[in-house]
């Protein structure tokens, strides 16, 4: 078989099982979610073994030890995906929610059904774990999907997608609601981004480059962000210890993450005594700062920015910095430099709060909070498939709700338009 046959197999199998999932009960759902993280928890040493695979593979190869992390599977790392899959469980169910249901002069009834996108393909790289994570979405949202995981961790992906198979025959549930490709021919994903018959959207998890390919390629809608340069803006009439601790937190949570600050931008009126704190905290934590001429002469240590710093998302110890005179400059700042991802100001004025949170084009727009919450489970989402920063369907962090779509329903006793 070919890989534009078996590709195409994948996507009539996911097609016909969509429909499947879409009239499945949350019963059904769940207790398939259930299953799935009890065969995690009974098969724990084949996906060991098999991940162990993986990581030798990938030593050989030698692969970054950032990427060698986000492919190994702890205890602790196997435990959260059982635990996610339940907490995914236990989350109300969108499908079949009716709203805004009212009567019109005519006599019939409009309102608007929440319903699932059908088959969503997801491309994603080096983490087992989004292999569960993203199945769980999808069955309790009901759709059907097809999972595309990086070569390196193939191994690792195919003894989960056993466990996920298990799960859905348990109960009941068609097993071609989650379909794990199974070869790692590169074909395969240019293949997936031309079934526009059977995928009705694609969402990529990587880098950068694998992002721009697949909305490139597509001939689907693509739920996507290509960067995270999220800013925090310490304002003239923020509070000083706030400013301190959030843009720390904001930075050193954890620097590979989309939601992480990569540029701080300070009001000259604060710059001074924020940086005379926050400058020997950074400094000691191992960061890395670039800034503008303005910042360099109250840090003389930090290396001098450049434009095109200023556009970077480091996901690495390394932060751009710049004085501005006041709210204006940041927002302009912000609009020429900025992701549209994940934007924060620190300030006690509620008019520049306000000014803030309307003017600023991001997913995320944030007063007085660390960028770091920018995350479907710090949300209340409960789970996230990734963060879109495009305006159409989803935008934020998606997570059960953004895998569905509104259709509008009509009820009517026999009513014809005059």
């Amino acid at each position: 078989m070919t890989i534009r046959d078996y590709m195409q197999s994948l996507g009539r199998g996911a097609r016909d099982a969509a429909r499947a999932m879409a009239r499945a009960t949350t019963g059904a759902k769940n207790a398939a979610l259930a299953a799935v993280a009890e065969h995690l928890r009974v098969r724990r040493e084949t996906i060991f073994a098999a991940n162990a695979t993986d990581l030798a593979a990938a030593r050989e190869q030698q692969l970054a030890a950032p990427l060698l992390d986000r492919l190994e599977l702890t205890p602790a790392r196997l435990e959260a995906m059982a635990d996610g899959l339940q907490q995914v469980a236990a989350l109300p169910d969108p499908i079949g929610a009716v709203t805004d249901l009212n009567y019109r002069p005519t006599g019939i009834q409009v309102g608007r059904m929440r319903v699932p996108l059908g088959v969503v393909g997801i491309i994603y790289e080096s983490r087992p774990n989004v292999t569960a994570d993203a199945a769980g979405l999808c069955i309790k949202s009901g759709n059907a999907t097809v999972l595309r995981g990086g070569s390196e961790a193939i191994n690792s992906n195919q003894a989960i997608a056993a466990c996920i198979a298990g799960g859905l025959q348990d109960a009941g549930l068609p097993g071609a609601a989650v379909q794990v490709v199974e070869t790692t021919d590169r074909a395969a994903v240019g293949e997936l981004l031309t079934l526009s018959e059977y995928i009705d959207v694609i969402i990529p998890r990587g880098g950068k480059g694998l992002i721009e390919r697949i909305s490139k390629e597509a001939r689907m809608p693509v739920i996507k962000h290509l960067d995270g340069v999220c800013h925090v803006y310490v304002d003239t009439h923020a509070d000083a210890d706030k400013a301190v601790t959030i843009a720390y937190n904001a930075k050193t949570q954890r620097y590979g993450t989309c939601c992480t600050m990569e540029c701080l931008l300070l009001a000259e009126a604060q710059a001074e005594a924020v940086l005379a704190r926050l400058g020997p905290m950074l400094a000691e934590a191992g960061v890395e700062i670039r800034g503008d001429a303005r910042s360099r002469q109250l840090l003389p240590q930090i290396t001098a920015a450049t434009d095109a710093d200023y556009y970077t998302e480091y996901l690495a110890p390394i932060m751009s910095l710049r004085v501005v005179s006041g709210l204006d400059e940041a927002l302009q700042h912000i609009e020429r430099y900025g992701s549209k991802h994940t934007d924060a100001i620190v300030t006690e004025n509620l008019a520049h709060a306000r000014r803030f949170l309307a003017e600023v084009d991001s997913s995320s727009v944030m007063v007085n909070a660390s960028t770091r919450f920018a995350d479907g489970y710090e949300y209340g989402l409960g789970a996230e498939i990734g963060i879109s920063t495009d305006k159409f369907h989803a935008r934020g962090p998606v997570g059960l709700e953004g895998l569905t779509s509104q259709k509008f329903i009509v009820i009517g006793d026999g009513h014809i338009r005059e």
